[in-house]
């Protein structure tokens, strides 16, 4: 009989036995509080529009806006080629800001955590343990309609 090479059956375990779905938090409730976070870089000047016509976004779906963080990556920080990049692959923002945002999350009592920019998958998991509340992205939020 043939048998499976080591190799074939080691990606044989690591796939998972059901699909995995993607969980979105869906603003159902009118009158959730949520905190918007922003994440620009330094060359983006028009940032406080974005900001607010999300939280026009937002207040349209039935969501209350209690609180806004902005990040901002500077240009002494690594230079222009990073600027557009994340401070950290797992939770997008610096570890002091992902700080900030818990506070002022604990301060409003806050629902949920959107934030503008696309999140990872994996980014959403590790923001959602952090902060103990869900966070997604607008563009999910924005995608459920």
């Amino acid at each position: 009989m043939h048998q499976l090479r080591r190799r074939d059956r080691r990606l044989a375990r690591r796939v998972p036995s059901e699909p995995v779905q993607r969980r979105a938090f869906r603003l159902t409730a009118v009158g959730a509080d949520v905190v918007l976070v922003g994440y620009f870089s330094a060359k983006q000047k028009d940032f406080e529009t974005l900001m607010a016509s999300a939280a026009t976004e937002l207040g349209a779906r039935g969501a209350r806006v209690v609180a806004q963080i902005v990040q901002r990556r500077g240009v002494s920080d690594g230079g222009v080629q990073k600027m557009n990049l994340p401070y950290s692959s797992r939770t997008l923002l610096r570890y002091g800001k992902v700080r900030e945002v818990a506070q002022a999350c604990d301060q409003v009592n806050a629902d949920a955590v959107i934030f503008v920019a696309s999140l990872t998958e994996r980014q959403q998991r590790t923001l959602t343990d952090m902060l103990g509340r869900p966070a997604v992205s607008l563009s999910d939020i924005l995608a459920t309609d």
